[in-house]
């Protein structure tokens, strides 16, 4: 709206415009409100980008169940991960998992022992490095010098005064259960499993070197109760642990063990 004046209007001179390319004198106010929004945008944005920038990276599957992003299970409803951080490390984690749906969830957990010469790949293991072999091994069946743990649907052998683990290369009966012990079989190349009372209270046979075996790569290897530190290139858990997986596995489910590092050549993704 334009007002009508009252009295005559003086004239006054016209002000001299600053031009578009040049900045007046003395300082700029700060814009307010709305505009002043819009200015620390871009400065608010910069802000988070930098952040953002020096921030780390998520770890990579971090939220995805370590057998979603293996390269193999199995095949079966149940699996037994045994992961090491690095190849030299004697101490890592044993996770049961169970797959309902086509999705894997974590059915138990414990701390785990590995050989006391780290573990190595499964297919150029040497017998006698105290190494544990990595892969994916299947799980034919379970013995102890103590019964069997309620639920228990695996086969189970109990352990007598004459069962042993042949572990003489020269023998027929090389990396098998014998019950006695046959004469090719060296009781000073083998082990006499009642000798072990608390390793062997109840334990695994894996699938490492078994079906066919090749001498000299090795024998013998279990998932075992803790003895008092590393083993010889087998992987162990405390006893209570050892108890609830017994009773877990089932037969039917097809189970397998993947052992292996959470990196590197011999990670349990490659497996």
């Amino acid at each position: 709206m334009t007002r009508t004046r009252t009295t005559s209007p003086r004239r006054t001179p016209a002000r001299r415009r600053t031009p578009p390319h040049r900045t007046p004198a003395g300082p700029r106010r700060a814009p307010r409100g709305r505009s002043a929004r819009r200015a620390a945008a871009p400065v608010v944005c910069a802000a988070l980008f930098t952040v953002a920038a020096l921030a780390p990276p998520a770890a990579a599957g971090a939220a995805v169940p370590l057998p979603h992003r293996m390269a193999d299970t199995g095949g079966g409803a149940q699996l037994i991960t045994a992961e090491a951080p690095t190849a030299d490390a004697t101490r890592g984690t044993v996770v049961w998992w169970q797959r309902h749906n086509g999705r894997w969830r974590q059915a138990g957990s414990a701390p785990a022992r590995f050989g006391s010469g780290g573990l190595t790949e499964g297919t150029t293991r040497v017998q006698g490095t105290s190494t544990t072999p990595t892969g994916l091994y299947d799980l034919p069946f379970a013995f102890g010098t103590e019964a069997a743990p309620p639920g228990t649907a695996m086969p189970y052998r109990r352990v007598g005064p004459d069962s042993w683990w042949c572990e003489d290369n020269a023998s027929a009966s090389y990396n098998r259960w014998v019950d006695p012990r046959p004469a090719d079989c060296a009781a000073a190349e083998s082990e006499r499993l009642a000798d072990y009372p608390v390793q062997y209270g109840r334990a695994l046979v894996t699938g490492f070197n078994y079906d066919r075996p090749v001498h000299g790569r090795g024998a013998g290897i279990f998932l075992h109760v803790n003895g008092k530190g590393a083993t010889a290139g087998c992987v162990s858990v405390p006893a209570g642990a050892m108890a609830r997986i017994l009773s877990w596995l089932r037969p039917s489910a097809h189970p397998h063990l993947a052992l292996g590092t959470a990196y590197g050549p011999t990670a349990l993704t490659r497996y």
